[in-house]
């Protein structure tokens, strides 16, 4: 396992921004990843895709690489709550307690829970008041359409956001971003590359841009500009507070569920199907 960034996202020794850092590479099957506030950083690692049990979750900690759990199914979006760390596997979402020793998983939410039975549960997001997003992206390989999004409170109450009944433009919703008061939540869509911002209180969906092949990961530095992965075509592209959208990387095999380090300069993109965590710095 190549891993050269050593302290290099860590906040108490942080390079400068604009210097490349060497990508992670060898891991199997990355799909997601997450930095935690002490410096840490999560990837979901896939491994055989439909083979249940050889999932995993790796840690990447200064410089060494050490697997947290395993055993998963497939497990895909990464979001941390607090101490805990939930994980999007298949059609369960998985809880891990990040604050004790010796970590292990257990079922936060199990397919039944949900008010329809999910069929691919992909991207996590959470508000400031500790409630989770999900996406399911339904029939997202076939015919791309059948998705739904969730809101789960902290108590456990799961509530039905958006899908194709209730919003024809819901097909195979993908990556989740909600805003710190849970007002509204960012989605991108993995059929149409549609960006939408939907008003969770007006229940409004509106389209924001357009043109993110197959949208896959979303986030968004403190000063506003969001920036969207798409996983079909591995392309990267910036959005700035005007919704004007910019091409700013491409050539990854896939481009998976990105997320911003802590330092908020870097974007982490793992690349699905080359099996590499690149570290793309931010300007």
């Amino acid at each position: 396992m190549q891993w050269l960034l050593a302290s290099s996202l860590s906040l108490t020794s942080l390079v400068t921004y604009a210097q490349p850092l060497e990508p992670v590479k060898g891991l199997l099957t990355p799909e997601s990843v997450v930095q935690a506030a002490d410096g840490k950083i999560y990837v979901s690692e896939i491994n055989g895709f439909g083979q249940d049990g050889d999932g995993q979750i790796r840690v990447l900690d200064h410089g060494q690489s050490s697997i947290l759990v395993k055993g998963l199914d497939d497990p895909k979006g990464l979001v941390i709550i607090g101490n805990d760390l939930y994980i999007a596997d298949k059609t369960r979402v998985l809880r891990v307690a990040l604050n004790q020793p010796g970590a292990t998983t257990e079922v936060f939410l199990s397919a039944n829970e949900f008010t329809q039975p999910p069929q691919f549960l992909n991207d996590l997001a959470a508000d400031a008041n500790g409630n989770l997003y999900i996406s399911d992206s339904g029939d997202i390989l076939g015919t791309g359409k059948g998705g739904a999004i969730y809101k789960v409170s902290p108590q456990r109450q799961v509530t039905l956001l958006l899908d194709g009944k209730i919003d024809e433009r819901i097909l195979a919703p993908n990556g989740l971003l909600a805003d710190a008061k849970g007002e509204h939540l960012l989605l991108v869509d993995f059929t149409s590359g549609i960006l939408y911002s939907y008003d969770l209180a007006g229940k409004s969906l509106q389209e924001i841009a357009r043109g993110f092949g197959g949208g896959d990961g979303l986030v968004r530095q403190a000063n506003g500009t969001i920036y969207v992965s798409d996983w079909k075509s591995g392309k990267i592209f910036r959005v700035d507070t005007q919704h004007k959208v910019t091409l700013i990387k491409q050539g990854y095999q896939s481009a998976a569920d990105i997320a911003l380090s802590q330092d908020d300069h870097h974007l982490l993109v793992p690349d699905m199907k080359a099996g590499v965590l690149d570290i793309l710095p931010l300007r």
